[in-house]
């Protein structure tokens, strides 16, 4: 006899939904808390110029986002990632690279970023479907934030930043490898 559920069988390695929510909070705590850390890098080099309030409106849009999941972690038990360190120092890293190359080159690494993010909570709701309704609630409302904080990269002029194209890929493709690897580690 066939299966003809709309669910698909699990096969060796899947992860149950437990699991999944696991993965899925500390995997997003890791990447608020990079995010903070790649805007107090960007205020670091960039605090007295022009877009320092935006930087801090945006740091603290992921401040609440962090301070949110760094809640569900407390609730159910969820370790974080092994590489928060690493994290801690690529992050500001990043930031205040990118903001001594200049506002738009600050404004190129926050696009790259939140468009990794967006494409990221957008998987992450077609993994949990009507699963977890709490959770997928602050995914979407964060995920708006993030595009918006897309959005005010691209009107500062973050395709205008010298080799935006070269900057975007290798930020975005970053971005991509630290979600992968704060899933598994």
């Amino acid at each position: 006899m066939t299966d003809t559920s709309s669910h698909p069988r699990a096969m060796p390695g899947d992860l149950s939904k437990a699991q999944l929510v696991e993965r899925i909070i500390r995997v997003d705590q890791a990447g608020e808390y990079g995010a903070v850390r790649i805007y107090q890098g960007q205020r670091a080099v960039l605090g007295k110029s022009a877009i320092a309030e935006t930087l801090a409106h945006m740091e603290n849009q992921e401040r609440q986002h962090l301070d949110s999941f760094n809640r569900l972690m407390a609730e159910r038990h969820v370790r974080p990632t092994l590489l928060q360190p690493l994290w801690h120092l690529m992050g500001f890293a990043l930031g205040a690279g990118t903001a001594l190359m200049g506002e738009k080159a600050a404004m190129a690494c926050t696009v790259a970023v939140e468009e990794a993010i967006d494409e990221h909570y957008g998987n992450q709701a077609r993994q949990l479907g009507e699963d977890e309704p709490e959770l997928g609630a602050m995914m979407a409302e964060f995920r708006d934030h993030e595009r918006a904080h897309r959005d005010i990269g691209l009107q500062y002029g973050a395709e205008r930043a010298a080799g935006y194209p070269v900057l975007h890929a290798l930020v975005k493709n970053g971005s991509r490898l630290a979600i992968w690897l704060s899933e598994r580690i």
